[in-house]
């Protein structure tokens, strides 16, 4: 009998356990300029003149909306890197039984839209209908082109760097939270309107961050970009400092947490800090730019702030706030899992 220890639970491997299986495992030829690495938010690949950058991603916690949510994941990541995303694939698995002809046409039109929206190519992938699903989950694999002068990586972050975070956080999670528990906080008396805006938060605030990593690269000499997303900002931290090899501080009273968020936070004790965070980009730079950069985002209408900075490694990965310094959380799973478990 396989022992419970070796169970991994719901949502990303364990750090260490996928470094592990990373070095075993995986193989690259000579034009793998990044490959499979923790924090890393895409793998790059070189051309004759420019780099290649592909990302994988799947939607797993939500059915609503699916479509839409799959490219701008994707997208992000390649958004980090400097690319600009161009070319879409996409692996459709469609629960036996509810598949019917107006929701597998309704996928295709969100992605659709979705793609237009970037001036993506929708260029093909997989659909089928598969037993043991209880809900339509989409994969998808995002391509695009960066100059070879342009790439960022997750590793590029500097010791004295500015941590920098845009919008705020959980925003994927609270509309998540307002899509899938929708019936149930109506129970508890949550009115439409709260549960709309909720909803909402996945075009506005909005999950997509290509907007502002195309403008801070515009702006400043961007030294790392990354996208918190399963395992929240604490995790999206955690990874940002293990690739690039450092420590970092941040004062967790800097950090913007929607009210929205802490509202469904408390309602079903999550941790917003661990709480899938898709629409906030983590980024570092020097000091001396900050201030352009932060100019540059206010006058385009999209919040962002200093958080913390990026310091030696063996100065840890702290958390500080009005009580003092201490190890910043770290999450084993997403929070958002748990308003899947029995009575959430």
């Amino acid at each position: 009998m396989m022992a419970k220890k070796d169970i991994f639970a719901p949502g990303k491997l364990p750090l260490k356990e996928l470094e592990k299986l990373l070095e075993r495992y995986t193989v690259t030829d000579p034009r793998v300029v990044v490959g499979a690495r923790i924090g890393e938010d895409a793998a790059v690949i070189e051309e004759k003149d420019r780099y290649l950058v592909a990302k994988t991603d799947p939607v797993t916690f939500v059915a609503e909306d699916i479509g839409w949510y799959v490219i701008h994941i994707n997208a992000n990541d390649l958004a980090t890197c400097g690319a600009r995303p161009q070319w879409f694939l996409a692996t459709l698995l469609l629960p036996e039984g509810s598949a019917s002809r107006e929701s597998v046409e309704r996928i295709f039109g969100q992605i659709s839209q979705a793609c237009k929206s970037l001036d993506i190519s929708w260029v093909g992938g997989h659909t089928e209908i598969t037993h043991g699903l209880d809900r339509p989950i989409v994969v998808g694999c995002m391509l695009g082109e960066v100059e070879k002068d342009a790439l960022i990586t997750t590793a590029g972050a500097q010791v004295g760097d500015d941590i920098i975070l845009t919008k705020g956080i959980a925003i994927e999670a609270t509309s998540i939270m307002a899509r899938e528990r929708a019936d149930l906080l109506r129970k508890r008396g949550y009115e439409e309107e709260f549960l709309s805006r909720c909803r909402d938060f996945l075009y506005h605030p909005g999950i997509s961050i290509a907007r502002e990593a195309r403008l801070a690269t515009q702006v400043a000499s961007i030294h790392s970009m990354h996208d918190p997303t399963e395992g929240g900002l604490a995790s999206g931290l955690l990874e940002l400092a293990w690739a690039a090899g450092v420590g970092l501080w941040v004062d967790l009273g800097r950090i913007r947490i929607y009210p929205e968020t802490q509202v469904l936070c408390r309602e079903f004790s999550l941790d917003p800090l661990g709480l899938i965070a898709s629409g906030a980009l983590l980024l570092t730079l020097s000091p001396e730019q900050t201030p352009g950069l932060l100019e540059c985002f206010a006058r385009e209408g999209i919040e962002a702030c200093p958080i913390g900075k990026i310091v030696p490694r063996e100065a840890g990965i702290k958390a500080r706030d009005a009580e003092g310094e201490r190890e910043l959380p770290r999450f084993e799973r997403d929070e958002i899992t748990k308003i899947f478990e029995n009575g959430a």
